[in-house]
């Protein structure tokens, strides 16, 4: 497993070591030793989710302000724009955005820590995407920012294609609104 810093160190694409021949592939996705060797980080997951997204739905940008997760997200069918935005007050990279374009086929994956705004923009006719978190979901202490906030002037690489966006989504408040972490 390969893990290297994004711009935003605390943010980190894995890359594990897979074995393929004519017959397919095979890799481990998650190994919790390999993973905390390879990024220093020795948080438990606790909590598996796995969504399935037409072309053009685009998730986020979520949080949770009690119970912050963090998310090790993948792709396992399809293909995204994932992101992560700093909403740590108390960071260097505060307000600062990275993505990676997470597909089935480069079986990367992204180390998003707590204390980040998260979300995903699908490429494909559709994507299946897996994350493990680091806490549990509570419903109570969601939140959300804008997914086109100004300030955070986020590229999705949509193509002049609008995104389909949930009810909630609809309603994510502008960074400079929104209730962060210190």
């Amino acid at each position: 497993m390969k893990a290297t810093r994004t711009a935003i160190a605390d943010v980190m694409l894995i890359e594990p070591r897979v074995f393929g021949d004519e017959r397919g592939f095979f890799f481990e996705s998650f190994n919790e030793k390999l993973f905390q060797e390879a990024t220093g980080v020795a948080l438990p997951f606790v909590q598996d989710n796995h969504s399935r997204s037409q072309k053009g739905v685009l998730r986020g940008l979520h949080y949770q302000i009690q119970n912050a997760q963090g998310k090790l997200v993948r792709v396992v069918a399809g293909e995204v724009i994932d992101v992560a935005v700093d909403i740590r007050q108390s960071s260097p990279s505060f307000g600062q955005w990275v993505s990676a374009r997470l597909t089935a086929s480069n079986h990367q994956q992204l180390w998003i820590p707590p204390g980040f705004a998260h979300g995903f923009v699908v490429l494909s006719d559709y994507a299946e995407f897996l994350y493990k978190t680091t806490d549990y979901y509570n419903p109570a202490a969601e939140r959300c920012i804008a997914w086109d906030d100004p300030t955070l002037a986020i590229d999705w690489q949509l193509g002049g294609l609008q995104p389909q966006l949930s009810a909630k989504d609809q309603q994510g408040k502008r960074l400079g609104e929104a209730e962060l972490f210190e």
